[in-house]
């Protein structure tokens, strides 16, 4: 049971956020509160690590920028965030990947150390259900591109033993272990010989194998070799982002069949480039004069200079923002076709810059994607399910896998 000080701060905490709905909040907006303060909300993929790494903040008090800190987090009932520890393919090429993702992993240990009373490291299962009952933050690692493992199995267990649970194996540019989606350059027509000893030693390991960003070959060869359920943990349906090419950073029909065949879980990305085909062509425009403008000055698109290029190319040319009832379309698609315990959430806050929907800016607006899912008939074991037990599922079977 919870300790008797925090009870009674969640409970004051929980008064607060629901006097604060509107006076004309109806029937749905209430009871997605009181769901998101009931079960455990589990969010794929929050680019945390990467933001204070370029702007460090205190994200255990409430922050002026970005789209996580603590107080956000409680009011959008938010338990389990993994942080995002994200190298840039780049780092491959310079070997800077290995140390930059040690960096990033001490970055959230340092927010534990900062604030142990309000968030706590979790790499189990049993760590997150005892965090939940001691209303704890679970802040648990995932690895975004495979880059720091550096063609050595024993850098996984490295990487393993700092807390590691996730490893998405490529990101932007195919490298030593698999092909990218985004990589015109296929090295090895899905996986590399190496990269399949990654994905047997990850399962021997207890980390799950994360196949966003990969090729659609790689991620068949993935479902094809794993013996544990696999996840996408920041991906959406390619059947709404119809564009030429195809956006294959999205997963189609048929492999988010092959993904619940195996018994995963595809978390949803709120980016609205990943929600609709407006947005996703805006991009295809976008990116082309970022990576120019980001080559002409020396820097990563992730760098705070990129700021003011995107303000003015965005006052110039606006941006076709998505909303929560499009994410919610992504979820119904999912459920239509492979049923609800194969879908959860993956927003990629501070990873996707300021192209959120309306509606979902940031880790405290949760409750309104419940509310819509609501409106359309969700049971309330659906929405649990959504929010955390299907990721909590995936992530016991891996560590029974293990066992």
């Amino acid at each position: 049971m919870p300790n008797s000080r925090f009870a009674a701060a969640a409970l004051c905490a929980a008064f607060l956020f629901a006097s604060s709905l509107p006076a004309n909040a109806d029937k749905f907006d209430r009871q997605a509160e009181q769901l998101t303060r009931k079960y455990l909300i589990a969010d794929g993929h929050i680019d945390v690590p990467i933001r204070l790494h370029y702007n460090w903040q205190d994200v255990t008090e409430a922050t002026e920028s970005g789209q996580f800190d603590y107080p956000r987090a409680v009011k959008g009932g938010l338990n389990l965030p993994f942080m995002s520890i994200y190298t840039p393919a780049s780092s491959e090429y310079d070997n800077s990947a290995y140390a930059m993702a040690n960096n990033l992993i001490d970055h959230v240990e340092a927010i534990v150390a900062r604030a142990p009373d309000r968030f706590a490291i979790a790499s189990s299962t049993a760590d997150v259900e005892q965090q939940f009952k001691e209303g704890k933050i679970s802040l648990a690692l995932g690895m975004e591109n495979g880059a720091p493992i550096a063609g050595s199995l024993d850098r996984l267990r490295h990487f393993h033993k700092r807390g590691i649970r996730y490893v998405t194996l490529a990101h932007s540019h195919s490298n030593h272990i698999s092909d990218s989606s985004y990589d015109k350059v296929r090295l090895w027509d899905g996986l590399s010989p190496f990269g399949r000893k990654v994905v047997a030693e990850m399962n021997k390991l207890g980390i799950m194998v994360d196949i966003s960003h990969l090729s659609d070959k790689a991620a068949y060869e993935v479902l094809e070799i794993s013996n544990a359920p696999v996840i996408a943990s920041h991906s959406s349906a390619r059947h709404f982002v119809d564009t030429d090419p195809v956006f294959e950073r999205n997963m189609d029909d048929e492999l988010i069949k092959a993904l619940a065949a195996n018994g995963g879980v595809i978390m949803i990305n709120f980016g609205s480039g990943f929600v609709t085909t407006a947005a996703a062509e805006y991009r295809n425009k976008f990116r082309p004069a970022m990576d120019a403008y980001a080559e002409r000055h020396g820097i990563e698109r992730g760098h705070p200079a990129m700021k003011k290029f995107i303000a003015d190319y965005q006052s110039i040319f606006p941006y076709p923002y998505a909303t929560t009832s499009d994410v919610a379309d992504h979820i119904d698609h999912v459920v239509r076709l492979v049923g609800i315990d194969h879908v959860g959430i993956g927003s990629d806050y501070d990873g996707v810059g300021d192209t959120l929907p309306v509606g979902l800016k940031d880790v405290s607006t949760y409750p309104n994607l419940v509310a819509e899912l609501l409106r359309r008939d969700y049971s309330e074991s659906d929405i649990e399910k959504l929010l955390g037990a299907n990721l909590m599922r995936v992530w016991k079977a891996v560590e029974r896998e293990a066992s």
